[in-house]
């Protein structure tokens, strides 16, 4: 696989949320907003690119009794960066996103990219992956995000366009369900002759 299709494979062809159905609660639980969508994703592409390069380093000694313990070891403390990243520079996103932050850690897309790709490849490659996968789940999120946020405030990135009442039921919880499952038909109705 080449280079330049290890870094866009995750945008359409294995795109961890509208494609492998991976991620869903913080796909779901953080989406009220495009600024939102985005941030979450960000920090998981942050973690996800940094750890899957540490897991490539140091697959050859870890022994593989504690193979995946290790591999948690290794997110935790990169997830511990970006929470502290977050809490000390962007404070409104990180009280926004609360809880979501340190679920990064059992996040299934980036302890099944480690496990699945960085413990069997090297850094270069899984870094480009751990890019790859963390731009299309970004893209996904900050997608849903917006179309909730247009949907249940008239507004995107937090700027109103649409005067008068939204459909409030976007930013509720049924209202993910509702935007997400339409989506998924249109992303992949789109995208079936390109995978």
């Amino acid at each position: 696989m080449s280079k330049l299709q290890l870094l866009t494979k995750g945008l359409i062809k294995e795109n961890p949320t509208f494609v492998l159905m991976l991620g869903m609660c913080p796909t779901l639980g953080t989406t009220t907003s495009s600024l939102n969508g985005l941030g979450m994703g960000v920090a998981t592409m942050f973690v996800l690119t940094l750890s899957n390069m540490a897991i490539s380093l140091i697959k050859n000694v870890v022994p593989g009794k504690v193979r995946i313990p290790a591999f948690i070891v290794v997110i935790a403390s990169f997830v511990t960066v970006v929470q502290l990243l977050m809490e000390a520079y962007l404070p409104d996103l990180y009280a926004t996103l609360g809880v979501f932050i340190p679920l990064i850690v059992v996040n299934c897309i980036i302890l099944g990219r480690a496990e699945a790709f960085a413990s069997k490849n090297n850094v270069l490659d899984s870094a480009l992956d751990g890019l790859g996968i963390g731009l299309g789940f970004t893209m996904s999120l900050t997608i849903l995000g917006s179309v909730r946020e247009i949907l249940g405030s008239g507004s995107i990135f937090g700027l109103k366009f649409i005067p008068g009442d939204a459909m409030l039921v976007f930013v509720l919880a049924p209202g993910a369900f509702i935007a997400l499952g339409y989506l998924l038909v249109i992303f992949n109705k789109l995208t079936a002759k390109l995978r």
